[in-house]
């Protein structure tokens, strides 16, 4: 019996005062006793504090607010010597956000931030441990809606970068140095991190010094990610439609011309379409006073389909040109062969058939003229012939058309041939339109892809 109990007493682990339930942590820290309102070692030099974060999510990127929502897990490293306690195993200890609101902690906040918060389910994500040499790791669960500023120039195929910031807002840096703890790795992410829209092409960490003009520097730390956006969406919802209604449009071209309402319903159906795929993109960006790369995409193409529209009126108008002056010319030509066209070359003959004066006979005095039997007149027997109506009296009349004319209309028909041609409108139409678009096509995508 002897030698059990002298055995287990000396197996016996030493207390450890910081397991005494009966010594409350205030006592053990001795909170009570020092004034936590000040920094550690104050009237010192500066505290340093070492941060890094884990980025848990990504959360969202909104375009029209320009900012960024992201969730992480950011921890600060100090040590403040009024927090020393005896441990004999050098245990630290552990509590919840209830001694954070008793003690001093680092008074970081996050720069151009819109929102943030802590996270309270089920209790506050907050963590205090404290080590025997006064060593304290404080951490939290944050989400924060920062502001990022983007260039959209080049949207939908740029490339934006966004940072958040952190900087202590009482400490200046003589008072206070912020830095990140380890260095680079001071900033892990989850490899599960995606957004739908955006590839996260990498994470890295800087540190600089900020001046305000009324308290001084302030050390402040950069937590910088960089995102290309996915192309594929926007060719699917804005690209491939677009390229289809110029395309639809240029159908219009092989419709014959005098089917007007076709043509006409076509070039409006396609003009209104592309109008409301550039209010739908406008609709889910900022309201920018710069030029967009979809904005001369959508832009070119509205062009080019109402170029269409404007063919068609074109085609139109100078049909409707050429009618008027052909039904012109057929007039003046049959005004100017009534007259006497002796010695000219070209002669036709008219007939004149029914009762005439002796004045008309005069008139056309130097034609040739003749009377002229019809086939039923010659095929009746003289007597029967003798004792109906003799036969009826036909002047014949040659008349000649001026060459002079006929020349003088050929030559303005082949000078205005491609203008009032409408069918070689057309025809240049289908040739001129889908080879521009192919050409502009060509220069816009190397433009923004090899720049990219």
């Amino acid at each position: 019996m002897n030698y059990s109990t002298r055995q287990s007493s000396l197996t016996k682990k030493p207390p450890d005062v910081t397991k005494n339930r009966k010594l409350k942590t205030e006592q053990l820290l001795k909170v009570d006793d020092h004034d936590f309102t000040m920094r550690p070692a104050f009237g010192g030099p500066a505290i340093p504090v070492g941060v890094d974060v884990q980025v848990e999510s990504l959360d969202s990127i909104s375009e029209v607010d320009m900012d960024f929502t992201m969730t992480l897990y950011l921890r600060h490293y100090w040590k403040d010597e009024r927090l020393t306690f005896t441990s004999s195993t050098n245990k630290s200890m552990t509590f919840d956000g209830r001694l954070v609101k008793k003690i001093w902690v680092p008074d970081v906040f996050f720069v151009h931030s819109k929102r943030s918060f802590i996270h309270d389910t089920t209790t506050d994500n907050i963590m205090l441990r404290v080590f025997p040499d006064g060593h304290v790791l404080y951490s939290l669960r944050v989400t924060v809606t920062a502001a990022c500023n983007m260039d959209f120039s080049r949207f939908p195929l740029d490339t934006q970068t966004c940072s958040l910031e952190l900087e202590s807002y009482a400490y200046t840096d003589e008072d206070l140095m912020l830095y990140w703890k380890s260095g680079d790795e001071s900033l892990s992410t989850d490899d599960r991190i995606s957004l739908s829209q955006f590839l996260i092409q990498k994470f890295h960490t800087t540190s600089h010094l900020a001046f305000y003009s009324s308290t001084g520097w302030y050390n402040r730390l950069y937590i910088n990610f960089t995102l290309r956006r996915h192309i594929f969406f926007f060719l699917l919802q804005t690209y491939f439609p677009a390229t289809l209604m110029v395309m639809l449009s240029w159908v219009s071209f092989w419709i014959d011309r005098r089917a007007v309402p076709a043509r006409v319903s076509l070039g409006i159906t396609t003009v209104l379409t592309m109008s409301t795929i550039i209010t739908g993109v406008n609709a889910s960006m900022p309201r920018v006073s710069y030029i967009k790369a979809v904005d001369i995409y959508l832009w070119v193409s509205f062009v080019f389909v109402f170029l269409s529209v404007l063919e068609y009126a074109a085609v139109n108008y100078l049909s409707t040109v050429q009618d008027r002056r052909e039904r012109k010319m057929r007039d003046e030509i049959r005004e100017r062969s009534l007259p006497c066209a002796c010695g000219m070359s070209q002669t036709r003959t008219m007939i004149l058939d029914g009762n005439y004066s002796e004045a008309d006979t005069n008139s056309l005095a130097g034609y040739t003229s003749r009377t002229m039997v019809s086939e039923e007149d010659v095929e009746m027997p003289h007597e029967v012939m003798s004792e109906k109506q003799a036969p009826r009296e036909h002047m014949v009349v040659h008349l000649s058309v001026s060459s002079e004319s006929t020349t003088t209309k050929k030559k303005g028909i082949r000078a205005l041939k491609i203008i009032q041609n409408t069918h070689a409108i057309d025809k240049y139409s289908r040739m001129l339109f889908p080879g521009s678009y192919v050409l502009f096509n060509f220069i816009y995508w190397c433009s923004y892809c090899i720049g990219a």
